[in-house]
Formats: structure tokens, C-alpha cells, sequence
């Protein structure tokens, strides 16, 4: 009942969210987190939007933006921009369950972004923005699909829910421009008109699991999206 009553006031809202957290060692791969803590790769379109919402709630510890999925080794932005690879733009998060539930984490991803457009996400368009749930345990994996099922159950979508739920294999973490980047860009063209929207809604429905700090909508002056400024993958 609790999902189910989340995303429908979320979805009536026209609430539509973007983002995650990791932790790595010098290799790109994950280093094992302390016992305490717990880490979960996801796809939902254009990571710079999804990292934005995921930095914010509590019990989140660290969100890096990267790719996962793919079957090439070291892979650049340009190359998973070409959707030839088979990586998924994601963000891996570091949480701590104790505070916030991967179950929760999920319910937040399932508001966030529409899963039931197939490798798309708005006018991000590519099997590089699939919605994608890499799971690293059993029950990870289980809760994934009780979730999934449940949404499908709610009947919150028109259409079928496609989110593709795969045991995690790898990730490679995004160029260093990635990283924070409506943190740093917040008059970046893609940022306000798509970003800064969707923050204010998520904090207004997600008050009381903000992390408890001051926080700022950016109020950036400038012209109109330009072609320069629009996601180039």
C-alpha cells in the first residue's frame, strides 16, 4: 500500500525524476563497501538527472555517474553515446540501509523516470537510456521484482513496465565533466529546463527524506536551450 499510494501522488503530480551512488577503487570497479553499507547500480535515462535527485536523500552516502551493461572494456561517453555498446548510462549508489531501504531506493527510481518506454527516456533516445536495475544478491534481485510487480499491479503506467533487472558485472565511472553536473552547471541549457523542474517537485514530495541541509534551487540567468547546450548522445 505504501508504493502504491508514493508513486500515485508522485505520478499525479507529473513527477518525473533523474540518478545514483558508488564507490570505487583505482580500476573503475567497485571496492567493497563496509558491511554497514550497501550499493546499487541503475539506469534511467541521462544520468546527470538522476544523480541530481539520488544526492539528495538521506542515507545516501555517495552517487557517481558511469556506465554498466556493456561489453567493451574502459568505455568513453562518445562510445556509449554511438548505443553500439550495450552500457547504460547509470548511477551507482552507496547507501546506508539503515537509514534508507533499497526498497525505498526503488520506490524513489520508479517515480523518477517513466519504465515503461523501451531504451528511451524523453528525447534521450538509445539503448544507452534503458531502464535498468543491476542487482548484486539474491535478494537485491528479489525485491527488484516484488517491486516491478507491484507497480504493475497498481496499474500507474498506460503501458507495461520494461525495466530490465540483470546481475551487475561492472562499472566504469563517467569522465570527470560527469560527475555533480547540475551541481556545477545549473545554467547549463539541458539543466534548467529539464533538471530543475523535476528537483523541486522531488523535494516537495520527498520533504521528510531530504538529507538535512540547506538547500538552494539554482536561479540562473541566461537565453533559451541552444543546440550547443543539448545532450549530444
Amino acid at each position: 500500500m505504501f508504493i502504491h499510494a508514493l508513486l500515485k501522488s508522485l505520478l499525479l503530480g507529473s513527477l518525473t525524476l533523474s540518478g545514483v551512488f558508488m564507490v570505487t577503487d583505482e580500476k573503475n570497479q567497485p571496492a567493497t563497501p563496509p558491511q554497514s553499507k550497501e550499493i546499487v547500480t541503475l539506469g534511467g535515462g541521462c544520468f546527470w538527472c538522476i544523480e541530481a535527485f539520488f544526492d539528495e536523500l538521506e542515507g545516501v552516502e555517495c552517487v557517481e555517474s558511469g556506465y554498466s551493461g556493456g561489453r567493451v572494456d574502459n568505455p568513453t561517453y562518445q562510445q556509449v553515446c554511438t548505443g553500439t555498446t550495450g552500457y547504460a548510462e547509470v548511477v551507482q549508489i552507496t547507501f546506508d540501509p539503515t537509514i534508507v531501504s533499497f526498497r525505498e531506493i526503488l520506490e524513489v527510481f520508479f517515480t523518477m523516470h517513466d519504465p515503461t518506454t523501451l531504451n528511451r527516456q524523453g528525447a534521450d533516445v538509445g539503448t544507452q537510456y534503458r531502464s535498468v536495475i543491476f542487482y548484486r544478491n539474491q535478494e537485491q534481485k528479489s525485491v527488484a521484482e516484488q517491486v516491478v510487480r507491484e507497480v504493475q499491479t497498481a496499474h500507474l503506467w498506460d503501458a507495461p513496465v520494461v525495466t530490465e533487472i540483470a546481475p551487475f558485472k561492472a562499472f566504469y565511472k563517467g569522465e570527470d565533466y560527469h560527475q555533480d553536473y547540475y551541481k556545477l552547471n545549473p545554467s547549463q541549457g539541458y539543466c534548467r529546463v529539464v533538471i530543475t523542474p523535476k528537483i523541486k517537485k522531488f523535494r516537495e514530495h520527498f520533504r521528510k527524506k531530504l538529507k538535512k541541509r540547506n538547500l538552494e534551487i539554482p536561479n540562473p540567468n541566461g537565453s533559451e536551450m541552444t543546440q550547443s547546450e543539448t545532450r549530444d548522445g
